[in-house]
């Protein structure tokens, strides 16, 4: 008798996005995700509400729409951290709490998070003690109710450079902090994401969002379509053995401090240059 290989098990992402990137609605929200064939939806707010505000009603409500579409919450995209460094320990300690309240009412295990502005005045070195007490005091939150942070590298915070993310993440040194890895914003802080940051980083990285910049200007453009080394970085964390959640945030219409907006047109866009470097990769996503 011979023997038949069998074909090796395909590599599965779970693809996720920013609903309130498509639409204020949570029902337009999970009907496009559907649509695009997302399994899961990133809420960063709902009806034009920041999850840091949510009542727990609007959060039961919100959960009643994703449950009878079929969506799970991959991430609670929180603005924790996106505040001056001079505001006090507690401040973003009870903040985190309401927002760990939204995470369980919605099932989700990742509340996504920053690492605190400074004033202009200001060099990171000089803010980097306060902001690692701070992150540890999350951490230290996040890891007593049983949820995990994702720190996201967001441009103009503390951890906007592959060393300053390291720096948080051994410092704090905590299971219940890690990365959510945003190639776009590292190009936007004049960063090569997969050659300067990756192979730093990927000990750490537990959360992929999906966007794409182009180094000379910062503009945001779909996936393969900027300086972000997307496809490379696709192709490493395949090959790594990473199975777990891409995000998208195309930030395609409209940026500002607590996110941005694509509608559904532009949102399908960068769902479809994503899935095209997925498929190029070997990578599905369901």
């Amino acid at each position: 008798m011979t023997e038949t290989s069998s074909a090796p098990a395909p590599t599965v992402w779970q693809l996720s996005g920013f609903g309130d990137e498509v639409d204020p609605d949570p029902a337009v929200q999970a009907a496009v995700m559907l649509a695009l064939g997302a399994s899961y939806i990133e809420v960063r707010s709902a009806w034009g509400v920041n999850v840091s505000e949510l009542t727990p009603e609007q959060v039961a409500e919100l959960k009643e729409i994703l449950d009878a579409k079929g969506l799970k919450v991959s991430a609670v995209a929180s603005p924790i951290g996106k505040v001056d460094i001079g505001l006090p320990v507690e401040h973003e300690v009870e903040r985190l709490r309401q927002i760990i309240s939204v995470a369980k009412g919605l099932d989700a295990k990742y509340i996504r998070i920053f690492s605190f502005y400074r004033s202009e005045a200001q060099t990171p070195e000089e803010i980097r003690d306060d902001v690692i007490t701070r992150m540890r005091a999350l951490a230290d939150e996040a890891e007593s109710a049983g949820v995990v942070l994702l720190h996201e590298n967001e441009k103009d915070i503390y951890g906007d450079t592959p060393q300053r993310v390291l720096d948080i993440m051994e410092s704090v040194d905590s299971p219940a902090l890690r990365v959510a890895w945003d190639n776009a914003n590292f190009v936007q802080v004049g960063v090569r994401p997969y050659t300067d940051g990756y192979a730093m980083l990927r000990p750490y990285l537990e959360y992929l969002q999906v966007k794409d910049a182009i180094m000379a200007t910062g503009e945001v453009v779909p996936s393969g379509q900027g300086d972000g080394e997307l496809d490379a970085t696709i192709a490493a964390l395949k090959a790594d053995g990473y199975a777990g959640f891409a995000s998208l945030e195309p930030h395609l219409a409209i940026q500002h401090e607590l996110g941005g907006f694509s509608g559904p047109v532009a949102f399908g866009t960068a769902a479809r240059a994503f899935a095209s470097l997925a498929a190029k990769n070997g990578i599905e996503l369901s």
